[in-house]
């Protein structure tokens, strides 16, 4: 066995890299999972992954490095076109060179990244979630919810420092109406990782205390485009779409809707607006009531004007009934005044008629009369007494 050349680490490394840089002169395209980033000196450092399809097992990995100089421009330009930050869990098109260094080994030193693939793929999640809730009966839930007339006790999920949730709370105490309205903070992060949970566990914390809100508001007011990730995750936008009130978010942000505004009762762009929101619909209830008020007061003054004139048209009526009965009335008793004045005996008396009374009772049969019986005879001038014989 000939004896071989025995080489130092640091010799056999720079073979390596001679053999590799000297074979993979060119630059390739590379489509990869972020599985972990990190930002140091400037530069990014990646830790690249495949993943077995339908699983989540790795079939390789590799780490990436974006130097300062190119980090610079490639970092903006990724946000502005995507709206978000490059970060763990996302699909990337790269395009790379290999590295390989004695001291800390290979990887891939990035050049470019295609903007527009990771936002194919991001939109491909968006719709995969938007798919998914569609088929489990609760993307529509909450916009199903009626807002109430009276929305005044509103809880909102914000971050207490932020200056949207301040501008917020202006605006609603501030309002040209004069409307109040009550509001209650359930702290919440609103940017970067911690996003879904932590609006989850606010959630939580209002159904748990069962005060009678009104809707629930989430804002968000003065943080980055690119930070709105959390806000595209399926655990969030199940809970707000099954949530039994109203919620509406203004979360500060111009591009198209992320998942949680699409299953949310309204969507605004920002906490001002939101407050705009509340404010104008307090006032059409208010609007409302003042004109049913008038009108219920102008009701009441036509029946109270129509039961006058009905009354006055009725006491004209009954006075003239009333006269006609009268009239009638005063007829009758003439004729019965004439009649009766025909009955009385003094009359009779004055045709030379008498009447005979027997203890002061009238007679009409003669055969009534007994042998000495006394009576009286009454004529028109004077009486007599008799005995009966």
């Amino acid at each position: 066995m000939h004896a071989m050349k025995t080489y130092s680490l640091y010799e056999l490394n720079t073979l390596v890299k001679e053999a590799i840089e000297g074979t993979l002169t060119d630059e390739y395209r590379v489509e990869a999972e972020i599985s972990d980033l990190s930002e140091r000196g400037g530069h990014c450092y990646l830790e690249l992954v495949e993943k077995k399809v339908g699983g989540n097992t790795p079939v390789a990995r590799a780490r990436a490095i974006i130097w300062s100089n190119v980090w610079a421009l490639m970092k903006p330009a990724f946000e502005q076109v995507t709206g978000q930050r490059l970060a763990s869990g996302m699909k990337v098109l790269l395009q790379v060179y290999p590295t390989y260094h004695a001291a800390y080994g290979f990887s891939w030193t990035v050049t470019d990244i295609d903007a527009t693939f990771t936002i194919g793929d991001m939109m491909r999640k968006r719709q995969e979630i938007v798919r998914r809730l569609k088929e489990e009966g609760v993307f529509n839930l909450n916009k199903e919810l009626p807002l109430p007339m009276f929305c005044q006790h509103i809880a909102v999920i914000s971050s207490p420092k932020a200056a949207g949730y301040g501008d917020f709370c202006n605006q609603l105490s501030d309002n040209a109406y004069g409307l109040c309205f009550e509001t209650e903070l359930f702290p919440a992060t609103m940017q970067g990782e911690g996003v879904e949970e932590s609006i989850i566990v606010a959630l939580n914390a209002i159904y748990s205390q069962g005060r009678g809100f009104d809707c629930v508001v989430i804002i968000r007011g003065g943080g980055a485009t690119s930070d709105l990730a959390g806000f595209d995750s399926y655990a969030l936008a199940e809970n707000v779409a099954q949530f039994p009130l109203p919620v509406i978010t203004g979360i500060g942000h111009e591009r198209d809707d992320t998942v949680l505004d699409l299953v949310t009762h309204t969507r605004v762009k920002t906490p001002t607006a939101a407050a705009e929101f509340l404010i104008t619909n307090l006032a059409k209830t208010d609007s409302f009531l003042r004109d049913a008020a008038q009108a219920v007061h102008k009701s009441c003054l036509q029946r109270l004007q129509l039961s006058k004139e009905r009354l006055l048209m009725l006491s004209a009526h009954l006075h003239d009934t009333l006269r006609v009965h009268f009239e009638r009335q005063h007829h009758r008793l003439t004729i019965a005044e004439e009649r009766l004045k025909g009955l009385d005996p003094t009359l009779l008396l004055q045709r030379g008629y008498s009447i005979t009374t027997q203890n002061g009772k009238i007679i009409k049969d003669a055969s009534s009369l007994h042998k000495g019986d006394e009576i009286t005879s009454i004529f028109n001038k004077g009486t007599i007494t008799s005995i009966i014989k």
